[in-house]
């Protein structure tokens, strides 16, 4: 049995119906039962919660490998999941951590990913770690002022990057979560396409059929707001912050080919995401 977290967001949504796909028995964690009703109809459901640690062991019982995504900058997620799969017995964890664990020294943005990965590796539970780059869905960020006023806040300039769609980190982790051979090993998955946020803009605006104009950020504030239009929690929005300072840095595009070696065939282009997704940006 696996047992998913996070099944109705980007990465989670797609998880589950890659595994619908795959015929194998798995489970979805949900707090809200309500949010998960456009899920598969075989997936079976489990409500309970991980900022509650009473609750997990219904939804852990009996589950072999387990895909655990934590959101937010808290650890406390992370403790409790870990504690409740040391107790059910859960074999192989793949977990959803971030690329920039990777730096030297390691940004803000990716402190708190290293110190889940630590807490993973210290319950001495195999694992797969999954570091992923930009997603695409975070195009969606930009509603808010694509709508208000048909314009994009571009806090990266010339900086170069490899969105990668969260379907595709799915599609990975189903892979880690079925097969064998990953227990131990870290995926870092970008897209392959190096874009600006000018160019994924103009890119978008085709697909979507209109004009969206870019509008370069003028304060800290803003570039926060590029990201998270109602706000994030300080420590948060420093991290938000130093990670457009190195993105608009990186002119070159950090991009990896793990998704073409693992999938066998290439990442999905922007442009692909942008067709199937260009109904929310059109005018309305």
């Amino acid at each position: 049995m696996i047992l998913v977290t996070g099944a109705t967001g980007n990465i989670g949504r797609e998880l589950v119906h890659e595994l619908d796909r795959l015929g194998v028995p798995f489970r979805v964690l949900v707090r809200d039962p309500a949010r998960a009703a456009a899920l598969p109809e075989r997936a079976e459901r489990v409500v309970a919660d991980l900022n509650d640690p009473a609750t997990l062991p219904p939804a852990f019982a009996g589950a072999g490998r387990l895909f655990l995504l934590t959101p937010g900058i808290g650890l406390d997620h992370t403790r409790h999941a870990v504690a409740a799969a040391r107790s059910a017995g859960v074999r192989h964890i793949v977990h959803l951590s971030s690329f920039n664990v990777l730096g030297d020294p390691v940004p803000a943005m990716g402190r708190w990913h290293h110190e889940r990965e630590q807490l993973i590796r210290a319950s001495g539970i195999p694992a797969t770690f999954l570091r992923p780059g930009a997603f695409m869905t975070n195009a969606f960020d930009w509603l808010p002022t694509i709508r208000r006023a048909g314009y994009v806040l571009d806090p990266a300039g010339p900086g170069q990057f490899a969105p990668i769609d969260p379907a595709d980190i799915a599609a990975v982790a189903a892979l880690a979560l079925t097969g064998d051979g990953h227990q131990g090993q870290e995926y870092v998955l970008t897209g392959e396409e190096r874009l600006t946020v000018t160019e994924q803009v103009e890119i978008l605006a085709a697909a979507a059929g209109r004009d969206i104009a870019i509008r370069p950020v003028s304060t800290a504030e803003e570039a926060v707001a590029s990201r998270f239009p109602q706000g994030a929690p300080p420590e948060l929005a420093e991290a938000i912050i130093e990670g457009f300072h190195l993105m608009r840095a990186d002119t070159a595009g950090f991009r990896t080919d793990t998704v073409e070696r693992l999938l066998r065939r290439g990442p999905r282009t922007f442009a692909a995401w942008c067709a199937r997704n260009a109904d929310a940006f059109r005018a309305t």
